[in-house]
């Protein structure tokens, strides 16, 4: 078993960068909810469901950094 390539094709560094940029997504998702915002829970609901899409570990870091700012810059 090749230890770089998991499930799916995905490789131990898309993983957890997804894990990490799933975690922020939560976290801004529910901030949103609570808020009454939506901005800030559509970026949360996408920074959580891309990394099942993307296997690509650069790429998945690239679009989780470009949400992440998204959150702090755009605002309502």
């Amino acid at each position: 078993m090749d230890l770089g390539k998991l499930i799916g094709g995905m490789s131990m560094g898309s993983m957890v960068a997804g894990l990490i940029f799933s975690g922020i997504g939560f976290v801004a998702f529910m901030y949103g909810k609570k808020e009454g915002r939506f901005q800030p829970m559509a970026i949360g609901g996408a920074l959580m469901v891309y990394p099942y899409f993307v296997s690509n570990t650069a790429l998945v870091c690239a679009i989780g950094a470009v949400l992440t700012a998204a959150l702090f810059f755009m605002k309502d």
